[in-house]
């Protein structure tokens, strides 16, 4: 019969070994087996020893059958992991082949890694330029009224589109119709009196060759009466009485004469279009005309609004901000490399260019021109390292790079985005610098010059519907005639 203590399958006689199973296994299953634990496992089966002198005391073979279980299946694994230590030379020397083939591995890892890295830096990093200081620009175009006024009217909104030529605010018109209106009776005042004057010298003309019919009458009297003074047929009085009203017509005919010129001097050379009056009138109505269409606000592109700073009812003066107009279709980059990376940039490189805003789009440029200096440079208060404590600090120079239009059509940018910029420099045969100027304007506008062709067209109206003949008068030139008297000589 069976203990409660004791295992199944042992008699009474035998250790139980579950009772030490525990013990053995904590200290001395997984312990190595070196000196240390040794010297626990001897105390340990020496308090094991005095356990079981009690308790062979009190039972004699119980005590007994404790020794017999300490000594059977802890003895064994301990002799067990002594022979697992003891290994053959055939083995170690297998173990440290092994060991050397997996260093000799690892080491040719890692010098084939250094040699990739060797030829990436070579062929690859070397042969392009990299940087994320880089941010869109573009032209802002700002929008300010040319006359002074009153807002009546704002026609756009931030972020729309708009064109060249749409009318963005219009004020109050009140003051320049009344300028156009008179304006408009000053150049047609203008276009009378130029034909006036036109009449005044045909007139001129007229009272020249009356004054000479009037000479010519009185010459040809005198000349009839004097050669009979000496037979006595007339007397001494009549005839000096012919020669005096000779005299007197000549004298007409002179003042005739100085008066034509006095009057072509005003319309010779001239007609009704570029008469003096007209000219001065007609500019003058330009000017009224165009400040009449200032009063509606347009934009000179296309592009969209934004910044609006103008309310309705507002009172503007000639070059304040009210909005702004940006361009998207036209913008550029400028990337700020540093001045270590400046050596093999040139101008016409190809670039690739990421965005944070399209994180998997490559936008592909090419690189314009190098900025004159670094933006330290042009600041408002640029550093001045001859003086104080200096501090080397290294420097970027803005390096502007066109963007293809294509790109930005289907993804178009905003300006002030941050951007990532790679630049290829494997084709270093460019220039640095531009050597030629630019051979087309940078941007141009036709909007204002409608304007003027507008008023124009008005003024020609003006002109027509003033004119009563657009034929000039030409004076009759009587001063080459043959039959012309010559009043220096007449008389006696």
């Amino acid at each position: 019969m069976t203990s409660e203590n004791d295992e199944p399958g042992h008699e009474e006689g035998d250790l139980p070994l579950y009772k030490y199973r525990y013990k053995y296994l904590h200290k001395y299953g997984d312990a190595p087996p070196d000196e240390d634990a040794r010297a626990a496992q001897d105390s340990d089966d020496a308090d094991k020893g005095n356990d079981g002198d009690e308790g062979k005391d009190e039972g004699g073979e119980k005590g007994e059958g404790k020794d017999n279980g300490k000594d059977g299946p802890g003895k064994d694994k301990k002799e067990t992991q002594d022979d697992e230590k003891k290994k053959s030379p055939e083995e170690e020397r297998k173990q440290k082949r092994k060991r050397f083939i997996v260093m000799g591995i690892i080491a040719l890892v890692f010098v084939l890694a250094g040699l990739a890295w060797l030829l990436y830096d070579v062929l690859v990093l070397s042969q392009r330029e990299t940087t994320d200081d880089a941010y869109v620009k573009g032209d802002m175009v700002t929008i300010s009224p040319r006359v002074a006024g009153t807002v009546t009217e704002v026609a756009v909104e931030e972020t729309e589109r708009v064109h060249a030529g749409q009318v963005l605010l219009r004020l109050d018109p009140v003051d320049a119709s009344v300028s156009l209106m008179n304006a408009e009776g000053e150049l047609a005042q203008a276009v009378r009196q130029a034909q006036q004057g036109n009449a005044q010298a045909a007139q001129a003309d007229a009272a020249i060759v009356q004054a000479e019919a009037q000479y010519r009458v009185a010459k040809d009297n005198y000349e009839r009466r004097h050669p009979l003074l000496g037979t006595r047929a007339v007397s001494q009085e009549e005839v000096d009485s012919e020669r005096r009203q000779m005299q007197g017509a000549m004298a007409s005919l002179k003042q005739a004469q100085a008066q034509a010129r006095a009057a072509h001097a005003q319309v010779d050379g001239t007609d009704v279009h570029n008469f003096p009056a007209v000219v001065r009138a007609r500019a003058q109505f330009r000017n009224a005309w165009v400040n009449s269409s200032r009063n509606a606000i347009v934009s000179p592109i296309d592009g969209y609004a934004a910044r609006r700073q103008v309310q309705v009812g507002q009172r503007v003066q000639p070059g304040q901000d009210l909005i702004t107009v940006v361009p998207l279709l036209d913008l550029w980059v400028d990337a700020n490399f540093k001045e270590t990376q400046l050596q093999n940039i040139r101008i016409g490189q190809p670039v690739e260019i990421t965005t944070d805003m399209y994180s998997k789009v490559k936008y592909h440029g090419h690189v314009v021109g190098l900025t004159a200096g670094t933006g330290s440079a042009f600041s408002l208060l640029p550093a001045e390292n001859a003086t104080g404590n200096w501090i080397k600090v290294v420097q970027r120079l803005p390096v502007r790079i066109a963007i293809d239009e294509d790109s930005l059509k289907r993804f178009p940018l905003r300006i002030g985005l941050s951007t990532y910029i790679k630049v290829d420099t494997h084709d270093r045969d460019g220039k640095v610098l531009a050597e030629s100027p630019r051979s087309k304007p940078l941007a141009t506008t036709e909007v204002y010059a409608q304007e003027m062709t507008r008023a124009d067209e008005r003024a020609e109206e003006i002109i027509r519907d003033n004119t009563v003949s657009t034929q000039p008068i030409t004076s009759t030139k009587t001063r080459g005639r043959d039959d012309t008297p010559d009043v220096r000589t007449t008389g006696h």
